[in-house]
This record gives C-alpha cells, structure tokens and sequence, in this order.
C-alpha cells in the first residue's frame, strides 16, 4: 500500500471495535495528543452520536453548529466543520446526537458508504495540512463504522483486558474482510491495542498472551494500564497527557505515540529538526 504522507495527504486511521466500554474515545483522544507532542497536526472526526470524544477535546455542545453529520449528509465544507481546540495541533469534527438518525436516512442514499470518505478528501483538506486524521467509531457495526472503514487507510482496534475479549473481534475481523472486497481494498489492521491492563492481575497476562498467539505483531507493543487518571481526565475536557502528564496512563499513550510516528516517519522528522 502506497504511504500517503508522501503525496501530502494525511494518514486517516479509524479506532473501531463494535463492543463498548473497550477505551475507544479515550485511545482516539489521547493518540491525538501524544501524536500532537511529537509534532504531528491532528484531526479528530467525532463519528459517534453521543459526542464524547467532542467533549473531551473542550467542544461545548452550543457552539456545534455544525458537525459530521453536516460533513457527510449536507455535504457541508470541511474547513466550516473543524473546530480548534486549546490543545496545540489538535482540530476536531464534533459530533451530536444528528448523527443517531444517519443510519435510516443513508439507507436510500446509492453513495451511503463512501459519503466519509469523500468528505475527508475535499480540496480543503490539502489545505488544512493534517498528519493525521483520527476517527472515533460508535460502539456497533453500523452504517457510520463502515463509512469510517471506507474512508480510513487503516483500523486501530482497541481490546480490553477481560475474559472473552478476542471472540468479540471475529465480527469486526468479517467486517474489514468485506470492506477489503467490495470498497477498500487497501485497508488494513494497524494493530491491536491491549486497553485496561493491570499486569498484577492473572487474567489480564492470559489475555496478552492469548492476543499476541494469535494475532501475533498485530498487537502492539504498548498496553494501556488501568489508571485513575485516564478515567478522570474527560471530566477535565483533556486528554490525560495534560491532566497529568506524569501518569502511567500518559506514559503509556505517548508510547503507543511514538509506536505509530515510526512508522510513518514522523519521529525521524523530529530527531532531525531538533538536531
């Protein structure tokens, strides 16, 4: 697969697994700012209806006047829809509750699942210069996760640390497989993040071991412990990496940071720029 940062388009990657509560918001939030410190400009597309990845990164519910919805369904321009945060090199697509009624209203649209994918590749795009684009899914595989599969390049899966958790990816695995057939048949895994991982506990070190024989280097190398400042810093409207910079939880993201800047340049071009 051709590296699209070398035609000046920025590396889109979907965070995606259709069960809850496995830290995709706050994975999707987090990579941002790590990737934001090495350097790296950073779009966050807010794909879920409940918002919260919009209202981690400090976008008030009042002030999204227009959101992914608008991007995908009124065709609404790009550089209208992103807003800045307060955090350096990180902009995000917010989302409302709009998008809970996508879904029914995409269904007779011929372009349903490509309208993502050709809105994150208007001309202004080119001109808003993102590194990165990041896509925080919704919690199921409906029409708006196959949208983000369509238009990403590649699908960052998180996985909680708990019994049972690799039966859950057989659906998202069939879903990829499918995209590959028919609408993307450059996608691909970027990896599989172990989240909530507590190494004191037997059965998180049987799922990593469980993960990493079967799944092999698709699993990354960083896991993400369970830390009380990851769970806290939402509230804040940060990422944890301001919260508490210090953190296990910090450390950790800006480890899964670095993991994904190598490969795609990005650490190298700021070894040199710091020399």
């Amino acid at each position: 697969m051709s590296d699209p940062a070398k035609h000046g388009a920025p590396r889109i990657i979907a965070i995606a697994n259709q069960k809850g509560g496995v830290a995709k918001t706050t994975t999707t939030i987090n990579l941002a700012a790590g990737l934001a410190e090495l350097g790296a400009k950073v779009l966050v597309v807010d794909l879920d209806p409940q918002g919260n990845a919009s209202t981690g990164l400090g976008i008030e519910l009042a002030s999204r006047s227009l959101t992914t919805y608008d991007l995908m369904v009124e065709e609404a321009p790009l550089d209208l829809v992103v807003h800045a945060t307060a955090l350096e090199n990180i902009f995000v697509c917010p989302a409302n509750s709009d998008l809970s009624s996508a879904d029914m209203e995409l269904v007779a649209n011929e372009k349903r699942s490509f309208l993502l994918h050709d809105a994150l590749r208007q001309p202004a795009m080119a001109d808003l210069s993102f590194d990165f684009v990041l896509i925080d899914c919704p919690p199921s595989l409906s029409l708006l996760t196959v949208n983000a599969l369509v238009a990403c390049h590649s699908v960052l899966i998180p996985l909680q640390s708990e019994f049972f958790a690799l039966e859950g990816l057989s659906q998202l695995m069939l879903t990829v497989r499918e995209i590959r057939q028919t609408a993307n048949s450059d996608l691909r895994i970027e990896g599989v993040l172990l989240t909530m991982y507590d190494k004191r506990n037997n059965l998180s070190q049987l799922v990593e071991a469980d993960a990493r024989e079967n799944l092999g280097e698709l699993v990354f190398k960083t896991m993400i412990p369970r830390n009380v400042r990851v769970s806290e810093a939402p509230s804040y409207a940060l990422p944890v990496l301001s919260y508490d910079s210090a953190s296990k939880g910090s450390e950790a993201y800006r480890a899964l940071s670095q993991e994904i800047a190598e490969r795609y340049g990005l650490a190298q071009k700021e070894t040199r720029s710091a020399q």
